[in-house]
């Protein structure tokens, strides 16, 4: 089984030792291990002796990795899905940060999550991107998001105005710091925190979520997938923000752009002692009443 792995630079040394776990239960196991080469460039100045192969930028993985593995949170498996893209190739994330949502499996875990792995002893959850398109290439190629796709104002201006069509026809005007445009799997992430309701990701939907807004009867609202959202922004600034999962870019208030459904999805892994709903309870902790107790 060939397994890639990615990671950021880990500030905490105190992971070293998992990391070297979870290289050790691969090798014992006989995966054949690629390492993406930002976290080569890590690993080569703090762990010595690890065996494994370096993943280029170059390098083609469809139809070559069979999995994607991350260290880290769920930002870093954030920073997967521009790797593996269109691929299908499934994904499963260690966590060594604080929530671990998207990347659910403990650090204290290595053992029995790698050997679930490489037995295949797992299901996949097909989850649902979004993509945004404007005649200015704001992302480039990496113009999809698997959590959400958010509009904001530049810190140093005052609230926006953003003007929203659904399928071509107005749907609203916001006034306040933005909006948020999150997938099922989004929903428990930065739209969550703005007052957004949890969507199950299989159910086939999209929610917009204003940030801040400036109108007391304004409220999310939950959009089928098929929907295609245009976009219009007015600011006494020149610019505003406008975010893709982790990445981010300043764009000229003049321009428009659409959102709507990736033509892909992305598939994360899921093993068989875990699900959507376990997961909601135990990392959000969500209908946590000490009378259930």
């Amino acid at each position: 089984m060939k397994i890639a792995i990615y990671g950021r630079p880990f500030n905490d040394t105190a992971v070293l030792p998992f990391i070297q776990q979870v290289f050790d239960n691969l090798v014992r196991h006989g995966a054949d291990i690629y390492v993406h080469h930002q976290l080569h460039a890590y690993l080569k100045d703090n762990i010595s002796a690890l065996q494994y192969k370096v993943l280029e930028p170059e390098d083609a993985i469809k139809g070559f990795i069979d999995l994607f593995l991350t260290l880290g949170g769920d930002g870093t498996l954030l920073d997967t899905v521009t790797l593996v893209r269109d691929s299908g190739i499934p994904v499963i994330g260690i966590n060594f940060g604080r929530l671990g949502f998207l990347a659910s499996i403990n650090k204290n875990d290595i053992e029995d999550a790698i050997q679930a792995v490489v037995n295949k002893n797992f299901t996949l959850d097909s989850r649902e991107l979004i993509c945004i398109n404007s005649e200015t290439k704001i992302f480039g190629a990496d113009n999809f998001a698997l959590n959400d796709i958010t509009i904001h104002r530049r810190d140093d201006s005052a609230m926006i105005t953003t003007h929203v069509s659904l399928n071509g026809e107005f749907l609203n005007s916001y006034w306040g710091d933005g909006i948020i445009i999150s997938t099922a799997t989004g929903s428990t992430a930065y739209s969550l925190s703005c007052g957004g309701p949890i969507i199950h990701p299989g159910s086939e939907s999209l929610v917009l979520t204003p940030v801040s807004p400036h109108n007391l009867n304004v409220r999310p609202i939950v959009l089928p997938d098929s929907s295609v959202l245009s976009f219009e922004v007015e600011s006494r600034g020149t610019n505003y923000l406008v975010s893709c999962d982790s990445r981010t870019a300043a764009i000229d208030k003049s321009i428009r752009f659409e959102v709507k459904k990736a033509g892909f999805r992305l598939n994360l892994v899921r093993l068989n002692n875990e699900s959507y709903l376990s997961t909601l309870r135990n990392k959000l902790l969500w209908g946590l009443d000490a009378r259930n107790y």
